[in-house]
């Protein structure tokens, strides 16, 4: 058995940002029992110029939609960034985990040659959807999700490897 374009993605979009809500309800208990205020949570970046925790909640969420959305040939929801509390970063997460949902094995199976085109200002990117999701996609997705766990690891919340990796399903 051949590992599908859909097992690659959509399986794994959907692990990751469970994952991410597992991190978003841990976090949020240990600032309730470390009175630390939920914005300074979002707020919290790595530095060096790097975007907050609230960016890269948002960043993770265009990427697994819009990746989604481009390797099954549909168009990802519109989620202007204007997230400003804890529950509207909660309601993003779920809104995006409701839509990849959506995306069917048949969307995607089958498209790896589809051609994905990504513009920027100033410069174009061509890939065939394998490509794109094993270079540009994927990695982009979990640069987001890593950035975040690594966040709140440094503001002292207490996940684990096993946290990023499983989830709430993580062995206690």
């Amino acid at each position: 058995m051949s590992l599908s374009l859909y097992d690659a993605s959509i399986t794994v979009y959907l692990q990751m940002l469970r994952n991410l809500g597992h991190f978003l309800n841990k976090a949020e208990t240990w600032a309730a029992e470390e009175h630390v205020p939920l914005a300074t949570i979002m707020e919290a970046s790595l530095g060096h110029g790097m975007a907050n925790f609230t960016r890269q909640i948002q960043f993770a969420s265009d990427a697994a939609k819009s990746g989604a959305a481009r390797l099954a040939g549909v168009e990802p929801p519109s989620m202007p960034d204007t997230e400003t509390t804890w529950p509207e970063l909660k309601d993003r997460l779920a809104k995006t985990i409701a839509f990849v949902e959506t995306i069917k094995r048949d969307q995607v199976d089958g498209q790896e040659g589809r051609a994905v085109v990504l513009t920027f200002p100033g410069r174009t990117m061509e890939f065939t959807g394998q490509t794109f999701l094993l270079t540009f996609s994927l990695p982009n997705f979990l640069f987001h999700v890593t950035t975040a766990y690594g966040i709140l690891r440094g503001l002292g919340v207490p996940l684990g490897k096993m946290d990023f990796l499983a989830g709430a399903n993580a062995p206690a």
